[in-house]
């Protein structure tokens, strides 16, 4: 079972995330490796938006692949190269998660693997 939790004792999240995700430790865990701006034929795409679109494509392919369904997911960590870019990022995870709340992690780095990548997430998803 996985119980999403925002408890009164913690800060209210400043966007939609859980403040923390609870599961039993008998279910199966996929830790997902930093998924980041490219299609599965190669093709960097250009620009945040697109980018961060495609972390988010690549990261449920991979789910899928395992097994698991978006609601699975309940951890992510976004990274970001590009100063400002929280509101984009939000409203971009928001909109792939489809009001699942997950605990979250957001990270402005100085650079990735490659100097052309703009974003990457991670992620684990738990299922019973």
């Amino acid at each position: 079972m996985i119980i999403r939790l925002s408890p009164e004792g913690a800060p209210k999240p400043a966007s939609n995330y859980a403040q923390a995700v609870l599961h039993g430790a008998s279910a199966q865990r996929l830790v997902i490796s930093g998924q980041v701006g490219i299609t599965a034929d190669g093709k960097l795409l250009e620009g945040m938006e697109a980018q961060l679109r495609q972390c988010w494509a690549n990261l449920f392919a991979v789910m899928m692949a395992a097994g698991f369904e978006k609601k699975h997911l309940v951890k992510t960590v976004i990274y970001v190269t590009q100063p400002g870019q929280v509101a984009l990022s939000r409203r971009i995870r928001d909109e792939a998660l489809e009001g699942l709340l997950t605990a979250s992690t957001y990270i402005q780095c100085a650079g990735l693997a490659s100097p052309d990548l703009l974003c990457e997430i991670e992620g684990e998803a738990v299922m019973d």
